[in-house]
């Protein structure tokens, strides 16, 4: 199966997580802002950072229908979905 960079290094973290976790818990790691903090909203570079955190966001959906991870702990209000890489998954990446 052929997953893009985005999605394949989000299967990868969460893979190697040793417990279920929040996927955006990631999307700085694989994004990180690439402006100062007091950039303002409107800046160029910062939207361009919040589209590719969005695409993140839908690249988990898209591990998710893929049936390369699973929701462990669905969002309860106070936390997001927590998920875990399947047996398909981890197969994915090896």
């Amino acid at each position: 199966m052929t997953l893009n960079a985005d999605a394949r290094e989000l299967l990868r973290l969460i893979a190697e997580s040793p417990e279920p976790v929040a996927a955006s818990s990631f999307f700085h790691t694989i994004h990180p802002p690439n402006f100062p903090r007091s950039t303002s909203e409107d800046d160029p570079s910062r939207e361009a950072w919040a589209e590719k955190q969005i695409g993140l966001y839908g690249e988990m959906l898209t591990l998710h229908e893929k049936g390369l991870l699973r929701i462990v702990h669905p969002a309860n209000g106070e936390r997001p979905d927590l998920v875990e890489a399947t047996d398909a998954g981890h197969a994915v990446l090896a």
